[in-house]
């Protein structure tokens, strides 16, 4: 950090302390990396930069840990995970975009929008009024892949009404046995925000991926009413990332209750160890359901643990 960006600190009004905290955050794996540099682009909060021909974090400060920039990259090189760093500052990254222009701050503020950070987006137009600037206008709708403002669209947040719900609706919607559970996206973990908005009180239902492959009606019997995590503690890479991610849901997404549902066979019982590892961190204390089904998807066992 040079001198003149200390001083920028200190003078700041809004920047009370730049102690770390534990957060979602981007991590770049430098063996994957090509140096293309299109996630630099996407980054309009500056947070990513070229160096020795490899993405870098520059700075803490200005990554908002929402992972925009994982659907920019083609080589898979950028992954969110939880730990410590610099907390992240919506007034220094404005104070960076407003000399590049409306279109800068219109990518930005859509980007806050389209992932639920409704917060950020009302003290970005604070500052945007406190310095009587134009606040740029934007459509709601999901971003295309073509977007301007990069970001992949498969991974933003989204809340919405099951399929059931729909249904009382209209009755020309398809029937009953067909209908879809699904409470909001993304459902992989790793793409998931441990703090959205969604999670409040919500009853979780944490699945590895085969489940819904064995199961059948996995929607009616065992998502209707939850919202869904799924996860391979096999496959899945970062797995201490997601015990910090499920601690976090707890503690400060507020979750009710934590359901696991997982296979019988051996490895599937990491993603159990992970809940109860997640639940020994947390300060909240939420109860904790086993599920565990065949391989032909019968439910062996079912116990509140």
């Amino acid at each position: 950090m040079t001198v003149s960006h200390f001083k920028k600190l200190q003078l700041c009004p809004r920047i009370k302390t730049i102690d770390r905290m534990k957060r979602t955050i981007i991590k770049i794996d430098e063996a994957k990396c090509d140096g293309c540099g299109i996630c630099v682009k996407g980054c309009h909060e500056g947070a990513l930069q070229l160096i020795d021909g490899k993405a870098t974090m520059v700075s803490e400060l200005y990554c908002d840990g929402l992972g925009a920039c994982i659907g920019d990259c083609p080589q898979g090189a950028i992954m969110l995970e939880e730990r410590e760093a610099t907390p992240y500052n919506e007034q220094l990254v404005m104070e960076r975009l407003i000399p590049k222009g409306e279109k800068v701050l219109q990518a930005h503020l859509k980007h806050l929008f389209e992932h639920d950070q409704s917060e950020l987006l009302q003290e970005a137009v604070t500052i945007l009024r406190e310095k009587k600037l134009p606040i740029p206008t934007f459509k709601s709708p999901i971003v295309s892949a073509s977007h301007s403002g990069g970001g992949c669209p498969g991974s933003k947040n989204r809340s919405f009404h099951s399929q059931a719900d729909k249904n009382k609706l209209s009755p020309l919607a398809s029937t009953e046995a067909f209908n879809s559970e699904l409470q909001q996206w993304p459902v992989q973990l790793h793409l998931l925000s441990s703090t959205a908005p969604y999670w409040k009180g919500a009853d979780l239902l944490l699945a590895a991926d085969c489940t819904a492959y064995a199961v059948g009606g996995f929607h009616a019997r065992f998502l209707k009413g939850k919202r869904l995590a799924i996860a391979c503690p096999k496959l899945d890479d970062g797995l201490l990332v997601y015990v910090e991610k499920i601690t976090t849901m707890i503690d400060e997404g507020g979750i009710n209750t934590l359901t696991v549902l997982i296979m019988e066979v051996p490895c599937c019982g990491g993603l159990l160890h992970l809940c109860q590892q997640a639940l020994a961190k947390a300060t909240r204390k939420v109860p904790l359901k086993l599920i565990r089904i065949s391989i032909q998807g019968e439910v062996l066992n079912e116990e509140w643990i």
